[in-house]
C-alpha cells in the first residue's frame, strides 16, 4: 500500500471531510479512481482495435517491414 499526497479545493476537501467518515476516505477515493482508470483503458483499447482494423494503415505498414531488416547489424558497445 502506498500513500500519495493530492491537491483538492478547499470545497471539496471540506465537503469531503464532511460527508465521509475519516476509516472510508481512501477507500471511496480508490474506487472513484479504479473506475476512472478503468475508463481511459477501455478508451484506450478502443483505440487500438480500431487502429488494428484499418487496412489502409495496415496496408502501410506491411511497406516498413521491409526496413526492420535493412542489413545494419546491431553493435553492442
Amino acid at each position: 500500500m502506498q500513500k500519495v499526497l493530492v491537491s483538492l479545493p478547499d470545497d471539496l476537501a471540506t465537503r469531503m471531510k464532511r460527508m465521509i467518515p475519516p476509516r472510508h476516505r481512501s477507500r471511496i477515493i480508490a474506487k472513484i479512481l479504479e473506475a476512472e482508470i478503468a475508463k481511459r483503458e477501455h478508451a484506450l483499447y478502443q483505440c487500438a482495435c480500431e487502429v488494428e482494423a484499418d487496412n489502409n494503415l495496415n496496408n502501410e505498414m506491411d511497406d516498413w517491414e521491409a526496413t526492420v531488416s535493412d542489413g545494419i547489424e546491431f553493435e553492442s558497445w
